[in-house]
């Protein structure tokens, strides 16, 4: 095929297309479930009803005009490249970011990758053990992710399309609370938007993880916990109360020294994070909680928040 011809009618620089032939060229791919099926499957993933719509519009039937020859190649060459890693805990790009406002199928082909993939990963979880349950629930990350960008306003998709592939390599699960992300000697936690973020509620999430990787995982062994986040930013508490879920969060870890991390905006996070946004004026943003208040007023005085990383043992 010819790539250079294939990223222009994608849109994409000709190095994303390459790296993607690079990896996944000869690779096995996954089917997508059948499209009848996928309705319960999307319901399952916690997918709102708007988005499923959406998705279901887009579905990639044979001889969809929707769905272009290079389309076709980017979906299947996608899945391939996540399969390949099926196990596997780093961050894993699937493929190129798409000009998403061009419908559907090309709004939307990472979360069909996602869903060819979900019957891989429900066996691999079956071939360690983890309760169905825990699968589904960690699965409907989804959902969640999608209902996020639509409130962003498809700002938030590309880190997301990354991220996702975490749940269907087996490589991250949601235990209560927390989410815990398999790693190298210790596991390290992510926090959902799904609630409070109260001492008791971290403190049995952490118990049913202490428990689940040794018996799922019991050729992997894990001495901490770590936790890389603007959460763990010390500046917080110049705003909020000791008693705050977050400061309390917060007092659990030992923090490694400031280092400003490669690649990562802390500031454009923060704004991520609290406020689903990244382009409206701090001007313009919510000052209903206390911690709203404390990012744009921290902002405003000119001042940078920072991603902090750091740890406990198990």
């Amino acid at each position: 095929m010819d790539l250079d011809d294939t990223a222009s009618r994608l849109g994409v620089p000709l190095a994303d297309v390459e790296r993607v032939h690079r990896l996944a060229a000869d690779l096995p791919s996954a089917p997508l479930p059948d499209k009848a099926d996928a309705p319960a499957i999307l319901e399952r993933l916690a997918v709102r009803p708007d988005d499923a719509a959406e998705i279901m519009e887009g579905w990639p039937d044979p001889g969809s005009p929707l769905w272009t020859p290079e389309l076709r190649w980017l979906l299947d060459r996608s899945i391939a490249l996540v399969r390949a890693d099926l196990g596997g805990y780093g961050w894993l790009v699937p493929g190129p970011e798409l000009p998403r406002d061009r419908g559907p199928a090309w709004r939307h082909l990472y979360v069909y990758a996602y869903l060819a993939l979900v019957g891989v990963v429900l066996d691999y979880h079956r071939d360690h053990g983890v309760p169905e349950q825990v699968s589904w629930t960690t699965l409907a990350d989804l959902g969640r992710n999608l209902a996020i960008d639509r409130r962003m306003n498809r700002e938030g998709w590309p880190v997301m399309q990354a991220w996702l592939t975490l749940h269907v390599r087996g490589g991250i699960y949601e235990l209560g609370r927390l989410q815990f992300h398999r790693g190298d000697g210790a596991i390290n936690l992510h926090i959902p938007e799904s609630g409070p973020l109260t001492p008791e509620a971290v403190a049995a999430s952490l118990d049913e993880a202490r428990a689940f990787f040794p018996r799922h995982f019991p050729d992997e062994h894990y001495t901490s916990f770590t936790c890389g986040s603007w959460l763990l930013d010390p500046q917080l508490r110049e705003y909020l109360p000791e008693d705050s879920n977050i400061v309390r969060f917060q007092s659990m870890f030992e923090l490694e020294p400031y280092k400003e991390p490669e690649g990562l905006d802390a500031d454009v996070e923060v704004l991520r994070f609290v406020f689903r946004t990244l382009s409206t004026p701090l001007d313009q943003l919510p000052r209903r909680t206390a911690l709203q208040r404390a990012v744009i007023d921290h902002l405003k005085a000119g001042r940078h928040w920072q991603w902090r990383t750091g740890g406990f043992p198990i």
